[in-house]
């Protein structure tokens, strides 16, 4: 099999990029959510299970790179999953099972706090006499980044819930599980809760001060009707490039000392370091 030296060997099931380093992981995504898939023939589709079960049974045909195989695996893994509201919930610890009930007290509370928040800061900014209009709606954009991010911290956390009082698995070298701790759960939580606060903040906090300077341009008062368009590019920059850095701060399995987890634990192994499987 052909290989670049640019290119890593390939591996079937493994990521391509280096999961170890942020910037591996952020390559990682980024190859992730590429759009390009979206336009993947199913023909071409078709050929590129056939390739990967070649692979797989040792029966590859003389000339094929490393490079079509990880294009491969890529259009396989990702053009046949729906990326919806059930990507909270796949993508979660899930060596735990978790009631129902969860997943809508983290509905009912992700908007709770998100409309509370949100009205109670419009107050705020409603009854601040000494600011002039223009600052008062300056700060009105960005309104809606702290509700946002506190509904997502208020989501994960209820969502994931079971964990905190239950533990989630931690795995040795080997990758069998040593036992189930809590305190592995609350840092795999912690980390999550930070990626969904780190998420939307270019998205709510990069296009208000975007559309702040390109609504002051003379082309776009005389077309008021571009606004909308121009905003809505704005907007959908600025996701695509903020979604592969927020999930790729940290690694998705993650490592915590031993000396850092419940005495038994500790006990249970020899491994001064164990893994344990964060979510996205």
């Amino acid at each position: 099999m052909a290989e670049s030296a640019a290119c890593p060997a390939f591996q079937l099931g493994r990521p391509r990029y280096d999961q170890s380093s942020f910037f591996g992981r952020l390559r990682h995504f980024v190859d992730i959510i590429d759009p390009s898939t979206l336009f993947v023939s199913e023909k071409k589709l078709k050929e590129c299970i056939k390739l990967l079960d070649d692979y797989k049974h040792d029966t590859l045909p003389p000339g094929v790179s490393a490079d079509q195989l990880w294009e491969a695996q890529k259009i396989k893994q990702w053009l046949n999953q729906s990326h919806n509201a059930c990507v909270n919930y796949a993508n979660r610890n899930a060596t735990k099972p978790t009631p129902t009930s969860k997943f809508l007290e983290g509905y009912v509370g992700a908007v709770t706090s998100a409309v509370s928040i949100a009205l109670g800061l419009n107050v705020l900014i409603q009854k601040a006499n000494k600011l002039s209009p223009g600052t008062r709606m300056i700060i009105q954009r960005f309104v809606p980044f702290p509700a946002v991010a506190s509904a997502n911290i208020c989501n994960v956390a209820l969502m994931r819930h079971s964990e905190l009082s239950e533990g989630i698995d931690v795995l040795d070298n080997n990758g069998s599980v040593v036992g189930s701790s809590k305190i592995a759960a609350r840092h795999a939580i912690m980390e999550t809760a930070f990626t969904r606060v780190v998420l939307p903040m270019p998205i709510f906090v990069l296009p208000p001060i975007i559309m702040s300077y390109l609504e002051r341009l003379r082309f776009l008062q005389r077309n008021c009707r571009l606004l909308l368009p121009i905003h809505s590019v704005v907007c959908l920059v600025t996701f695509g490039l903020s979604l592969p850095v927020a999930i790729s701060l940290f690694p998705q399995m993650s490592q915590i000392e031993v000396s850092r987890l419940e005495p038994e634990i500790a006990m249970a192994t020899d491994c001064k370091v164990l893994t344990y499987n964060k979510g996205l």
